[in-house]
């Protein structure tokens, strides 16, 4: 074979070869060709439906919004807590708000809005200054952990960050006001949950800063300028009665979270945190806004919806009559200032109205100098009427009598009035020798002695001049238990929290249960006096004071709608006694004002009992503590037949027995009541015969 012709058959075997590796080459292509086919056949048909939900994927969230709270109104409809509009600055989250995006708002957002340096040092707590330098030092924070720690889980990392915070970094925080503006802004962005606004600033907010931020809104994204609500107090009366609220910076009350939590509040919800508001916070507490973001799978909202508007809480409707109330409040400033000119310890006066029959508290009265200043200034001080105890004086006697009673003694017992001695015990009198007493006569010119006469016939002692005085415990409780049916050294019940007791004392001597049986060692509070005299009163029925009297559902301004709990009268317990004994007692007090210790100074037809009380001084001024001084006290009702009305009054530490203020205010409020009584009628008989006309 030539060279030429091997030459040709080896290009023949090279291109034999070349077109079987593109035929292979094809037929992979053509593989590769049909698994794609087969793949994308599978996914659009096999999975293409999964696909598009994924594609399609959307979260939904729901966030709540406040609303006002229930309202509250006195026993003739008047609005006495309302509810205002003010503005409010607030910062909202979503799921792509980082801690630098909120590190970077709060810098531009403190350039419109500010807080007093006295707020931020109580408000800010060290813990926020360490978390806001966390987020504002990423790169510090991240150099805070060693490789290791870097690897453990994000809570337990930012344990360690936040207790490794430099302490100089945390110092010069405090340093700058401006920081602690930052850091509190921070705080608050930081404080709840996704979607639902956070309340930056609506306490002391300027318009000037109200309008500033409102302006620049597009550069502070979560930002808003909302229309947030307040209390309003029409009156600017009884508000510690009506109780206070938290701050949305303040929220819910750390000591009862488990309690907030459970019933779904949010963190920075505003929350009772005294008296009426606390102890309805369940009623007065609204229905909140509820609104559902639709969020795409970046967390961007593509909807929203508002599933329910919400509703303020429901209404109270209260036993006080706010003209009552503020009438006996200006009586009561003004008798208790003309008095303290005379008296220099005495600093405080009380008065508690009630219906007897129904326990509804018509006033609650207590007023206080101030004792940060000299210029006059009186302080509410109502709920003193329920949370302190005096020594009440001969008040408590119609109590003593009507224990006698229970105890077997007969209506129009005797005894004679003249000082009594015990071996090793001062000398025990009335004011004078006062010669022979039956029950009437003892209450109408307030024997002592008749009283010590009755707690022996109790305690089963008969009186030998020089003798032992020999009672025991049992007899201390023996008589403890029969004024407790009357409502003293036991609660009232009434509808507040704190209330108190009085003051129970161990006795150091058998003595001093003659004076538990003239008012002169047990302690009561304003309130216990007048549900005693209200049993009285009623002829012998304890009844539970009430504040709220009806709880209402919620519809138009200043209107009431319908009943939702209707608090009927709650009678806790009837005194043993018969109907002839209260009627002797209430025969015994009524002689006290028309022809007895009171009659000087009563003008009207009242029943009741006057009472002095010889007292140490352990007021706010304790550098005379332990001085001796004087309770001067007054219970009654009127009229003296079917009262309408019983009252309380007590004025604490005068430096004498003299002054009658305590009648002058029980005078004064009587005809305080008695004139707003015919001013109803009045008012009453005008609207019917409009009424009439109309028809």
């Amino acid at each position: 074979m030539t060279e030429q012709g091997a030459n040709a058959s080896e290009h023949r075997k090279l291109k034999k070869s070349r077109y079987i590796r593109i035929n292979v080459f094809f037929f992979l292509v053509f593989l590769l060709f049909v698994a794609l086919i087969v793949r994308l056949g599978v996914v659009q048909i096999v999975q293409g439906e999964a696909f598009s939900k994924e594609v399609a994927r959307t979260e939904s969230d729901y966030a709540s919004l406040p609303a006002p709270r229930g309202k509250m109104y006195d026993r003739y409809n008047r609005v006495v807590v309302n509810n205002k509009s003010v503005p409010a600055i607030t910062y909202t989250v979503d799921k792509t708000t980082k801690a630098e995006n909120k590190i970077e708002t709060a810098k531009k957002l403190a350039q419109y809005i500010s807080y007093d340096a006295a707020f931020l040092e109580e408000e800010l707590k060290e813990r926020d200054i360490k978390d806001y330098w966390l987020a504002s030092h990423p790169d510090e924070a991240k150099g805070l952990l060693s490789e290791s720690e870097l690897e453990l889980e994000p809570s337990e990392t930012y344990r360690l960050q936040v207790e490794r915070v430099p302490e100089e970094d945390v110092a010069a925080i405090k340093a700058s006001n401006q920081e602690k503006e930052l850091a509190y802004i921070f705080t608050r962005f930081s404080s709840g949950y996704q979607y639902e606004p956070q309340i930056v600033k609506s306490t002391n907010l300027t318009d000037e800063e109200v309008s500033m931020v409102a302006e620049h809104l597009e550069e502070l994204p979560g930002v808003d300028v909302i229309t947030d609500w307040a209390r309003d107090y029409p009156y600017e009366s009884l508000k510690t009665i009506f109780g206070g609220i938290s701050t949305p910076e303040q929220g819910i009350l750390q000591s009862r979270e488990d309690f907030y939590t459970a019933r779904g509040y949010a963190r920075n919800e505003r929350v009772g945190t005294s008296y009426l508001e606390y102890q309805y916070e369940d009623y007065l507490n609204p229905r909140k806004a509820k609104i559902e973001y639709i969020s795409d799978k970046s967390g961007n909202i593509v909807s929203e919806e508002v599933i329910d508007e919400g509703q303020r809480g429901y209404d109270l409707k209260l036993s006080f009559d706010m003209e009552l109330q503020m009438e006996v409040e200006k009586i009561v400033e003004e008798e208790l200032r003309k008095a303290s000119g005379s008296h220099f310890l005495m600093d405080r006066a009380f008065v508690v109205m009630m219906d007897p029959y129904q326990g509804d508290v018509l006033a609650m009265v207590g007023k206080m100098l101030n004792p940060e200043n000299r210029s006059g200034e009186m302080l509410d001080f109502a709920y003193g009427t329920f949370a302190t105890q005096y020594e009440a004086g001969s008040t408590v006697k119609g109590a003593t009598v009507l224990s006698g009673y229970q105890d077997g003694m007969p209506i129009g017992q005797g005894f004679y009035d003249t000082t009594l001695y015990f071996r090793g015990t001062p000398p025990k009198g009335s004011y004078k020798n006062l010669g022979y007493m039956t029950d009437l006569s003892a209450l109408k010119l307030s024997s002592n002695v008749y009283m010590f006469h009755v707690a022996m016939r109790i305690a089963d002692i008969t009186y030998t001049k020089n003798g032992p005085f020999n009672a025991t415990s049992e007899d201390f409780q023996k008589l403890r238990n029969y004024f407790a049916q009357f409502g003293l050294g036991v609660a009232t019940g009434i509808d507040l929290p704190q209330e108190s007791s009085g003051l129970i004392s161990t006795p150091d001597s058998a003595g001093k249960l003659l004076d538990i049986a003239i008012g002169q060692f047990d302690t009561y509070t304003p309130l216990q006096l007048a549900q005693y005299v209200s049993v009285i009163a009623n002829g012998g029925y304890r009844v539970q004071p009430r504040i709220v009297t009806s709880i209402h559902a919620p519809v138009e301004e200043n209107e009431l709608g319908p009943i939702v709990v209707d608090k009927e009268p709650n009678i806790l317990n009837r005194v043993n006694n018969t109907t002839d004994e209260i009627e002797q007692v209430q025969q015994g007090f009524k002689l006290v004002v028309s022809s007895g210790t009171a009659s000087a100074y009563i003008d009207y037809d009242v029943a009741g009992k006057t009472g002095t009380s010889q007292t140490l001084y352990y007021g706010p001024k304790r550098e005379y503590w332990g001085r001796k001084t004087n309770n001067l006290n007054f219970v009654g009702y009127y009229p003296s037949e079917n009262p309408q009305v019983a009252f309380s009054v007590v004025v604490p530490w005068a430096s004498d027995d003299g002054d009658p203020v305590n009648k002058h205010i029980a005078n004064r409020i009587v005809k305080a009541y008695m004139d707003l009584q015919e001013k109803y009628v009045t008012t009453t008989e005008i609207n019917t015969d409009s009424k009439k006309e109309e028809e």
